[in-house]
């Protein structure tokens, strides 16, 4: 089926609950200081075309301080220090590959390779987590996951920690696609079963299987 994210898109913009979440954001970046800027809230779509898309990773909601959120969960932009949760997924990929860390925190590369860095709350007000908390993201984002899960075969679905893993109802069980759980890789929770999952290397070797290019996580 020829899908893309611009027919998903407009379906849910005339849904009534979108409507009343676009005027809840809009009053919310005219009168706090919010994240990411508004031309990124939509960057995980942005950066991950829907026919390329081969691995889904959730997250919760941006990060809430200055100049870390770009758009696509556990990403920051060029120059930005690393978030503690972004370093323990490189020290992962580290493990699954011996590669070096990276020099930027980055992950657009990623998304564009197929990897969809979606979080289920889309927006935050700036030094408040959770501040955007059931405003209405969390159904768009659900349709997201079940629009990709219903359109596409063979996806993989990375869920760290609980938040995350309660995302599984979702994932339509007929279209084989690889459900991968772990712990968050926050500091709290990466040692329990995050580190040592290789989550990065049987996402590769389940795409090569399917006959997908892997992903280069470096």
């Amino acid at each position: 089926m020829n899908y893309d994210w611009r027919i998903f898109l407009k379906k849910e913009w005339n849904q009534p609950y979108f409507r009343r979440l676009m005027k809840l954001i809009h009053m919310e970046y005219n009168n706090f200081i919010c994240f990411p800027e508004k031309e990124n809230i939509l960057s995980s779509l942005k950066y991950c075309p829907f026919q390329e898309l081969k691995v889904v990773i959730l997250g919760q909601d941006p990060y809430y301080k200055e100049n870390q959120a770009d758009g696509l969960c556990f990403s920051v932009p060029n120059g930005v220090p690393f978030p503690p949760s972004l370093r323990n997924i490189f020290v992962e990929i580290n493990n699954c590959f011996n590669n070096s860390f990276p020099s930027s925190g980055s992950l657009i590369h990623w998304a564009k390779q197929g990897v969809l860095l979606l979080n289920s709350i889309l927006t935050v007000r700036r030094g408040s987590p959770g501040s955007h908390k059931n405003m209405g993201w969390e159904f768009f984002t659900d349709q997201i996951i079940r629009t990709v899960s219903n359109e596409k075969k063979n996806i993989v679905f990375l869920l760290w920690g609980k938040y995350a893993q309660k995302k599984t109802f979702l994932i339509n069980s007929l279209h084989n696609h690889y459900i991968l759980k772990a712990s968050h890789p926050s500091p709290f929770s990466a040692h329990l079963s995050f580190f040592g999952s290789k989550h990065f290397l049987k996402t590769n070797e389940f795409l090569d299987k399917k006959g997908k290019k892997p992903i280069i996580w470096g």
